[in-house]
Parts: structure tokens; C-alpha cells; sequence
């Protein structure tokens, strides 16, 4: 029962790679999508986040932001029900 969960990454990316393992700890499917050598998926994610780094990471329609936004709902508490609501 998930919802669908979309993060943006890079290959070499460190806070994606973290971004993952928390959602893999919490047994949340998600659709990655390497951005790296795709320039109209890069181009997509920064018109639905208005950033350029990688991970972006979305539940849903709604944009989370990166690794640092993903933890800090972690840390408060509020992760589970967005992905539960999302």
C-alpha cells in the first residue's frame, strides 16, 4: 500500500544513493529516474522542482526536495503518513 514515489538521481550521487537506502529501509517502491545522460529527463525534473541537483525526490504530485528534506520528515515523524497518503 504506497504510493508512487519518483526520485531524480545521479550515478555518482552520494545523498541519492542515501535517499534510496531510506526508502528501501521502509520497504517504499519507487521510480528512479537516472538523469545523468538523459537531458529531457533532467530538463523535466527542473521544471517540476525548480532545481538542478539531484536527488529530487516527489510523493505523489507533491515535491519533497532532496536527501536533507526526505531526513528531516524522517526525524519529525511525518514520512509514513505522506508516503501512506501520497
Amino acid at each position: 500500500a504506497c504510493c508512487m514515489v519518483t526520485i531524480y538521481t545521479g550515478a555518482l550521487c552520494g545523498y541519492c544513493a542515501m535517499a534510496k537506502r531510506l526508502l528501501d529501509s521502509k520497504g517504499v517502491a519507487y521510480q528512479e529516474i537516472p538523469v545523468d545522460m538523459d537531458v529531457a529527463r533532467r530538463a523535466e525534473m527542473e521544471q517540476r522542482s525548480g532545481r538542478r541537483t539531484v536527488p529530487q525526490i516527489f510523493i505523489g504530485a507533491q515535491h519533497i526536495g532532496g536527501y536533507d528534506d526526505l531526513a528531516a520528515l524522517e526525524r519529525a515523524g511525518t514520512l509514513d503518513a505522506l508516503l501512506a497518503s501520497g
